[in-house]
C-alpha cells in the first residue's frame, strides 16, 4: 500500500501541528518551572526575613527587660554596702548572685573599672571631678556599675574622675 500525495501532505501538516504543540508545551513547562523556582526562592527569603525579625524582637524585649532589672541590682548593692547583719547580708548576696547569673545567661556583663584607669567615654560616664593624687582624667571611683549586653554598652559606668589639685 502506498500513500497518496494527499495523505502524505496531511501527515506532514499534522506533524508540523504536533511539533508546534510540542514546542508550545515545552515553553509552558519552562514558564511553570521558572515560576515555581521564583516562588520557592521567595518563600525561602520570607522565612529568613521572618526569622531575623523574630530574633530582633526577642533581642529588643530581652534588652528592655534587663534595663528594667538593673535598678534592682543597684538596690542590692546599696543594701549590701550599708552594714546589714551577717546572716541578712549573706541572703541578700545570694539573691543578687542569682539575679546576676540569670542575666549573665542572657549575655549581660558588668564593666570592670579600677581606680587609676583612664576615662573612656565609650564605657564611662563622668558625673564629677575630684582632686586626687592620680593623673588627671583617670578614674577615681565608681559611683554606679555599668553593663554590656552581647558586646554593646547597655549602661555606661558612672564614675568620678581626677582633676589637678588647686
Amino acid at each position: 500500500m502506498s500513500d497518496t500525495p494527499d495523505e502524505i501532505k496531511l501527515e506532514a501538516e499534522q506533524s508540523t501541528e504536533y511539533q508546534e504543540q510540542l514546542k508550545k508545551s515545552e515553553e509552558e513547562k519552562k514558564n511553570y518551572l521558572e515560576g515555581w523556582q521564583r516562588a520557592k526562592a521567595d518563600h525561602i527569603n520570607y522565612k529568613n526575613d521572618e526569622g531575623r525579625r523574630l530574633e530582633d524582637m526577642a533581642r529588643f524585649v530581652t534588652t528592655s527587660l534587663i534595663q528594667d532589672i538593673l535598678p534592682v541590682l543597684d538596690s542590692f548593692d546599696l543594701a549590701i554596702g550599708h552594714g546589714l547583719p551577717p546572716e541578712v547580708e549573706r541572703g541578700v548576696l545570694l539573691i543578687r548572685s542569682q539575679f546576676e547569673d540569670i542575666l549573665k545567661k542572657r549575655g549581660l556583663e558588668a564593666l570592670k573599672v579600677e581606680s587609676g584607669q583612664l576615662f573612656n567615654p565609650e564605657f564611662h560616664e563622668s558625673i564629677g571631678e575630684v582632686e586626687s593624687e592620680i593623673p588627671e582624667g583617670a578614674i577615681v571611683e565608681e559611683v554606679q556599675k555599668g553593663y554590656m549586653l552581647r558586646g554593646k554598652v547597655l549602661r555606661p559606668t558612672r564614675v568620678r574622675i581626677s582633676k589637678e589639685k588647686s
